[in-house]
This record gives C-alpha cells, sequence and structure tokens, in this order.
C-alpha cells in the first residue's frame, strides 16, 4: 500500500448497499428478536468504515446505535480510557489491539471477547500543492523527518508508536522534540489542512478523506506499524449479546468492502464472484 488515493466511499455505499442490506439481513437472522440500544464507542481509524456500516446494521437488525469517537489510548478527555474512567457507559467499544489490550488488563471488558475487524497502516499526507517529501525508503523518511518544519502526529495509537519508538529508531528524536507536534483530540489531518504543520502521520483511514491533502503513502514496510482495530464486550453491560451481535455484523464479509474503502484490511474478506 505504497500509494493510495481517497476512494469515493459513497458511491461505493450506494453501488453497494442494497446487496449489504440483503446480506446482512441474512447474517443477523439468527440474532436477538427484542430490538436494543446499543451505545459504542470507537477510534478514529474505524471512525469512516464504521459510519458507513451502522445504518446498514440498524436497518436489518432493528436496533439502535448510540455512537460515541475518542482516541484508542492517551489521556485527553476524550479519549476512550479517560471515558471509562470517568464512568461512562458503553456496550461495545472498538480500538487498536494495544489499546483493548489495556482495558481488559484493567477489568474493564469482558475477558476473550476480543473481536479483530481490520488492519490498519501509517501514512502521511501534506497540504495540497505543497511539495511531496519522499518516504519510500527508510533513509529518505529519516531524511524528510530531519528536514521537515513541522511534523504532526496523532497522540493515539500511531503518535505513540512514532515517537517512542520508530523517531529513536531513526535517530531524529532530538529534531523533533523542535519540530514534533503532538496532537490531542482532532485528526492530524485537519492540523495539515489549515497550515499549523507541513506533515502529518496517522492511520491511513484518518487521512484519505481530506480534500485539502495529498496523501504520499505509507511508511516503509521495515518501519511500519500495522495495528488490528477490534471490538471488545464491556463488563458491565446489560446488552452483551446485541452488542456481539454488531461485532459479528462489522467484522462479516458481507461489509468488507466498505471497510475497504475506508483505507483498512479488513479481517474478512467478501467472497469472490
Amino acid at each position: 500500500m505504497k500509494k493510495m488515493q481517497a476512494m469515493p466511499v459513497r458511491r461505493t455505499w450506494l453501488r453497494l448497499g442494497a446487496t449489504l442490506v440483503l446480506g446482512a439481513s441474512s447474517l443477523l437472522a439468527s440474532g436477538a428478536a427484542v430490538a436494543a440500544e446499543l451505545h459504542v464507542i470507537t477510534s478514529g481509524a474505524f471512525t469512516e468504515a464504521y459510519k458507513q456500516l451502522i445504518p446498514i446494521y440498524e436497518a436489518a437488525s432493528g436496533h439502535t446505535v448510540r455512537s460515541s469517537f475518542g482516541a484508542s489510548v492517551g489521556n485527553a478527555p476524550d479519549s476512550i480510557p479517560s471515558r471509562f474512567a470517568r464512568g461512562e457507559k458503553f456496550d461495545l467499544v472498538i480500538l487498536s489491539e494495544t489499546g483493548l489490550e489495556a482495558l481488559e488488563k484493567d477489568g474493564r471488558l469482558v475477558p476473550g471477547s476480543r473481536l479483530d475487524l481490520a488492519r490498519s497502516h501509517i501514512g502521511a499526507a501534506v497540504r495540497k500543492g505543497a511539495p511531496r517529501p519522499d518516504i519510500s525508503t527508510v533513509e529518505a523518511l529519516r531524511r524528510t523527518l530531519l528536514e521537515a518544519g513541522s511534523v504532526a502526529y496523532s497522540a493515539s495509537a500511531s503518535g505513540a508508536y512514532l515517537s517512542t519508538v520508530l523517531f529513536p529508531k531513526l535517530g531524529v528524536e532530538e529534531r523533533l522534540r523542535q519540530t514534533g507536534k503532538r496532537i490531542l483530540s482532532e485528526r492530524v489531518g485537519a492540523v495539515v489542512a489549515r497550515g499549523d504543520a507541513e506533515l502529518g502521520f496517522q492511520q491511513v483511514s484518518e487521512l484519505i478523506y481530506f480534500k485539502e491533502l495529498d496523501f504520499i503513502g505509507t511508511l516503509p514496510p521495515e518501519v511500519q506499524q500495522s495495528l488490528f482495530f477490534s471490538a471488545g464486550l464491556v463488563q458491565d453491560s446489560s446488552q452483551q449479546e446485541a452488542a456481539r451481535h454488531l461485532a459479528r455484523f462489522l467484522r462479516s464479509a458481507a461489509v468488507a468492502p466498505i471497510v475497504r474503502a475506508t483505507g483498512l484490511d479488513p479481517v474478512a474478506e467478501a467472497p469472490a464472484r
């Protein structure tokens, strides 16, 4: 996935919509008959896929989904760990595998309930029309990081990897102390789009929807972080069966084309035609 253009997700949804509703209806027929109201929180990387899929799920299942959004890790007020710490109630959580493991360790999630939905990769973008730096090799990436006037990265899973693993590994940590911008509570793409950073790194699925940006590619394979984004059942939820039902739908082969169109690699693949 060295280069990726923003895909026409809305057109994909319209083309697949009728087929998916029929397929989802078949998948969901075995679910609970009583309509439920589910409270779900999802982190950024899965957000675009989630927003496309939830209306399909609601139409096919009769359940209602109330949605919240926050970073997988970190102490920002709207991050998923912070919201759990404040006592906010959810039935299903969708976040990076590292974030999920931390919540499970804290006793927030049902042990063994993890269901991997998709795999995500880190990419980079610049403001539309700006020079496109080279990140195609490890040495080119290192040079680009040293030369960039400002570099934005997430305070969540991808940013934690960049700041604690990749920057030290490349020997650019000291330079990034001066030029790095750790972004809380908004997407890195928004910061780059308004000109507050020259170069931005985040999950591909969180960058490719900004029309004001040029996506320049993913990190080289040798230093790429590939993360699962996974669903987990919340320990004290009274809607665990319905929440499990939704998680299975989000992982199903029927919806894999939409998941892939949003910049993620779905765990389940759509059957060949």
